[in-house]
């Protein structure tokens, strides 16, 4: 077995088992995208034809699969990958006629009010989504009782509450660490604004050991990211999961 065949797991993920674990890696943005997504989405109500906002959808990869798995219309929208290269993605992806590409700042969407059934964020939320005034601004884009579902880096204890980055943490992403909230810091920070009702805030089931196995592929698809994903595996196997995982959120409008 190679590092790369342990990205096929159709038992724990039989969707994103359909796709080639090399070209998730080449469209690398942050760890297994798919299988987050895939869990986000059992406590969210997909259906063909509906118009979802991909929001920092990366090269794509989220954007393919909401596509293909669920029939959706999806807009993708990221400030970091221009809207042509994303495009090509999909174009060779065959899902060019259902998804649309978008340059696009988290915080100035060019889109109208109340324009989407559902708003996914997959790996990315925490770059933009923390500050108490975010959430407010973005149900503006749902629809009544469209659906908010995102998937972030998160911790078992909150940082604040400890007092302190743990430093094998620290270590690999410094100050970052601090967005990286609890299950629960998100459910409260959510329905504290009476604009959503939360639907389900866990804890990704073993999320590390996903995060693990994807640095550990990464290594053999990309040699020349060892350096940067070997200090990702010290990080995670030190911790083993006593602080790190993933938390999965998701909310309807109200």
């Amino acid at each position: 077995m190679t590092a790369l065949n342990d990205l096929v797991r159709p038992d724990r993920y039989p969707l994103s088992s359909r796709y080639d674990p090399a070209w998730l890696l080449d469209l690398d943005m942050g760890p297994n995208p798919l299988w987050l997504l895939e869990d986000l989405a059992q406590n969210l109500e997909l259906r063909p034809g509906m118009r979802i906002l991909d929001l920092g959808s990366g090269r794509g990869a989220t954007s393919v699969f909401l596509a293909r798995e669920y029939g959706a219309q999806v807009i993708a929208a990221d400030w970091w990958i221009a809207a042509e290269e994303a495009a090509t993605v999909f174009t060779k992806a065959g899902v060019g006629d259902q998804v649309t590409a978008v340059r696009a700042e988290a915080h100035a969407l060019p889109f109208e009010e109340e324009s989407f059934d559902a708003i996914v964020s997959i790996d990315a939320f925490e770059y933009f989504g923390t500050a108490d005034n975010y959430l407010p601004y973005l149900v503006r884009f749902l629809r009544p009782g469209g659906q908010l579902g995102m998937a972030t880096p998160a911790m078992t204890r909150d940082v604040r509450e400890l007092g302190a980055i743990p430093p094998h943490i620290k270590k690999v992403v410094g100050w970052e660490a601090i967005a990286w909230h609890t299950a629960d810091w998100w459910r409260f920070q959510w329905e504290i604004t009476e604009l959503v009702k939360v639907t389900s805030a866990s804890l990704q089931q073993d999320a590390w050991r996903d995060w693990l196995l994807w640095a550990q592929a990464g290594i053999e698809h990309q040699p020349d990211s060892q350096s940067a994903n070997q200090a990702v595996i010290d990080m995670l196997t030190t911790d083993a999961g006593q602080f790190l995982s993933f938390a999965l959120v998701t909310a309807r409008k109200n």
